[in-house]
Order: C-alpha cells, then structure tokens, then sequence
C-alpha cells in the first residue's frame, strides 16, 4: 500500500497524475496554521498552497487525506485544538506527532518535546475522544465521540512503538530506508536504472528489512542521528 509524505505545496499540480499512477495515500505536513509562523519554520511563504493542495488531494479522490503536524513545545504547541478543529471542519484525520531529533537545525533537545499525555491532555479538554484500537500504524488513534473524524499522535520519544512497527520508506531520490532513524540506506535507484532484475532488487530489499534495529534508541546514551533531516527523508 503505496503511500506519500509531503509538504503539499504543489499538490494542486500534480494530485491527479499521482492518483492515476496508482498512489493510494498522501500524508500531508502542516504544523501550523498561522501564515507568519508557518514561513519561520518552512522559510517558505507557501501556507495558501498547503491548504489548496490538502483540498486537490481530497478532489482527486485521496481518501482518507492525513495531515502529519509536528509539535515542538513553545513554538506551536498552543495551536494543538485551532488544528484539531481544522480536521474536523476538513474532513482530514490530523496526526500529532512528537518533536524528534530530526530537525534540519538539529537544536532539538527533550525539553522541547510536548508528550502524547499532553498532547491528549489538552485536545480532551476540548473534545470528548474515544480510544480505537491499536494497530501497526504508527500513530496511536482516538475518534471523537461525536463521530467527527479521528485524530492520531505518533509518540515516538516518550511512547515507542518499534516493536509494533512495520512501516519501511523511499525517499525522493531513490533510497530505501528500513526505519525513519536508520543510519544506511539502499540505493534502489540505482538498481532500477542500471537495470537488476525484479529478484536482485527483491533481494536488497530483504536484506535490508532484516538488518532492521530492535529500536531507534533515543534517549539512550548510544542513539546515532541520521545524517538526514526529516525533510530529506520525507515528512
């Protein structure tokens, strides 16, 4: 079940030729809805196209469209129920996700990262959500009592969920990724263009699955940061 994590800002342009392609799910970043705090943390002045390319994606028949929102404590953690309410009021489940260090400035540090506790704390103040049952996925899922959607919370720092994670990725430029945190990664584009058969590049995808780690390890005095930034990576 091929899937896309993107900042959506061209969405508009290319939803249809995505969905023809065979796409079948796009998850969609937004951390805020404020267009002056959206062009400090993108450096882009691209919230107008964001929203439209969310609408595009709904167009051309992406269903259910996720919209992936990073929480980073003192920056927009006060916007937690202004973007619940946008799913709500869009159709679009909302997805909260921890602050991870995968910041392309790499100033992240645990005291900037609002928990799923809080995260939750603060959006049942607000909203009366029932529990959906775990699955695979990496989000931690609650549908609002009064049947209005779903939102989800990756808490990935303070709730880990590797065990139960069966989730790969390829970034745009062609590498074959077995964890958001892996360290290595498999050029399969490179094996596309040179062209390996169907069974050559079965075999590196294999491989790389099962040299996967039993977890990311944050928090932990031997964690490796990723030479990537979430943005390269895809999401």
């Amino acid at each position: 079940n091929l899937a896309m994590t993107t900042n959506g800002a061209t969405m508009r342009l290319v939803a249809d030729s995505l969905k023809q392609a065979g796409l079948k799910r796009v998850n969609i970043s937004l951390d805020t809805l404020d267009r002056t705090k959206f062009h400090q943390m993108t450096r882009r002045d691209e919230l107008n196209n964001v929203l439209d390319g969310i609408r595009a994606a709904q167009e051309v028949g992406f269903d259910p469209v996720k919209i992936n929102a990073v929480i980073e404590r003192g920056t927009n953690d006060n916007e937690l129920i202004d973007l619940a309410t946008f799913g709500r009021e869009q159709n679009v489940e909302v997805r909260f996700i921890e602050f991870m260090p995968l910041d392309a400035d790499e100033i992240w540090n645990n005291s900037l990262v609002l928990t799923q506790a809080e995260i939750l704390e603060t959006l049942q103040a607000e909203y009366d959500l029932e529990p959906i049952r775990r699955s695979s996925a990496p989000a931690t899922r609650w549908r609002y009592a009064d049947g209005k959607g779903e939102i989800g919370v990756v808490a990935t720092v303070s709730e880990s969920f590797c065990e139960t994670c069966d989730r790969t990725r390829i970034t745009a430029d062609g590498q074959f990724r077995s964890c958001l945190f892996a360290v290595e990664e498999t050029d399969i584009r490179a094996l596309l263009r040179n062209g390996s058969s169907n069974d050559v590049i079965a075999e590196a995808l294999e491989r790389t699955v099962a040299a996967k780690w039993a977890g990311h390890q944050i928090n932990q005095v031997h964690f490796i940061r990723p030479r990537r930034s979430m943005s390269e990576i895809g999401g």
